[in-house]
């Protein structure tokens, strides 16, 4: 019993398939591995058996290549929400019987907090319950909320594409002389690291971002009027950038009034609206000309302008997670350890799962000015070396190669 199981979960990125690649090349270069499945849609797949073989699938150089830059999980994703197995056991005992049928030693659960929560879980229920399998978490969220590591496998790429589109949206609204507001809402329920990146639009002289509004901070409406007409005053057209889950001083979301109060599978709100409650805000109090851009799904799917540094390191973390397994280190979770911004280097390291399930790594006060209206200096220096470098991506047709396995 010498085989390895990946799943991928939660959002897809970028640079998730980068990960499961990273894995796929370890596996080939240690030797010590028979056969690697996929489990298709996460956890999901483990629990009814729905498994591929990834030796068969991803077979040649080309294949692996055109995985490693695919954007979403190529294995399929899922939200599902484990319960402690002494609730709801069920689920535990199917994927044990898994892993026994297709002789499965090693599991990596590729996965944001939600999935490392999982990690924990599952390598809880097999330790006071006798099974000897390795089960390994690597990270993934474009959110980069993940505590102990640096940051997040997907972020970069994503950072990378606000930073593009802001600095696009700069230069489209700047091309008129007439008093507007554009309000781009950015992706980030409880941590602002997303919306953050909108400074990154400024790094090569352009206007970029006028305002920025972080979930770490409360908005009050009459100071962002008075904010926004401050910019009108000095410019005709301002661009304004805000987290999804940007709250007002009482708690409550500020897009809570255009929600429908609906949750996902782990209880938590739908959130999006922000930006067209401020939209209204604008409208309704200031009355010049005001538009709301929903970033939305395309902050985690453009692979097209994907950063490089996302994607060698999302492999290399890939590559750790398999190494850590073959050592035989279980419970825990791939991570990125920073050593400099200038010259930007790193080391991949391995942390506890259970200290990374169920907490969220927000954006440090001290990287928000003082106004709550932009970013510091430090920020962007932690977020610049994470948006280097291009990607080498094949086209046909004119349109990106993309895979799905299954």
């Amino acid at each position: 019993m010498n085989n390895l199981l990946v799943a991928q979960s939660g959002g897809p990125t970028a640079a998730i398939n980068a990960t499961l690649a990273g894995i796929l090349q370890g596996v080939r270069a240690s030797g010590k591995i028979d056969i690697v499945y996929g489990a298709r849609n996460g956890i999901e797949g483990a629990i009814k058996g729905q498994l591929i073989d990834l030796n068969e699938t991803v077979s040649d150089t080309r294949a692996m290549d055109a995985l490693t830059y695919t954007p979403s999980s190529a294995l399929g994703t899922c939200r599902y929400k484990m319960k402690d197995w002494r609730a709801d056991e069920a689920p535990y005992k199917k994927i044990i019987e898994t892993f026994y049928k297709y002789g499965i030693r090693y599991f990596i659960y590729i996965g944001g907090n939600d999935s490392m929560d999982t990690v924990d879980k599952l390598d809880q229920y097999c330790r006071i319950n006798g099974h000897d399998f390795i089960i390994m978490g690597a990270p993934k969220t474009i959110d980069n909320d993940l505590n102990l590591t640096d940051h997040s496998p997907g972020f970069g790429s994503a950072a990378k594409y606000i930073a593009t589109t802001i600095s696009e949206l700069a230069a489209d609204i700047g091309a008129f002389d007439l008093p507007a507001v554009t309000v781009v809402e950015i992706m980030g329920r409880n941590a602002g690291w997303l919306a953050a990146s909108a400074a990154l639009s400024r790094i090569n002289g352009g206007a970029g971002a006028d305002l920025i509004y972080l979930c770490e901070r409360p908005l009050d409406p009459g100071k962002f009027l008075s904010d926004v007409r401050e910019k009108l005053s000095r410019k005709s057209g301002i661009l304004v950038t805000v987290s999804e889950g940007v709250k007002n001083s009482e708690g409550v979301y500020v897009s809570e009034h255009t929600a429908n109060g609906a949750v996902d599978n782990f209880g938590h709100k739908y959130i999006a609206g922000a930006g067209r409650a401020l939209e209204q805000l604008v409208r309704h109090e200031i009355g010049c000309k005001v538009r709301s851009v929903e970033l939305n799904l395309m902050q985690r799917s453009a692979a097209h302008i994907a950063s490089e540094t996302d994607i060698m390191e999302s492999m290399m973390l890939g590559q750790k997670a398999l190494g850590c397994a073959l050592d035989g280190e279980t419970g825990r979770m791939a991570a990125i350890r920073r050593l400099s911004d200038e010259p930007y280097r790193v080391e991949f390291t391995s942390v506890p799962v259970c200290e990374v399930a169920n907490h969220e790594k927000t954006v440090p006060q001290e990287w928000i000015t003082p106004d709550g209206t932009d970013v510091t200096e430090e920020m962007i220096s932690y977020l610049k070396p994470l948006i280097q470098g291009e990607t080498n991506i094949k086209f046909k047709n004119g349109i990106p190669i993309q895979v799905k396995l299954y």
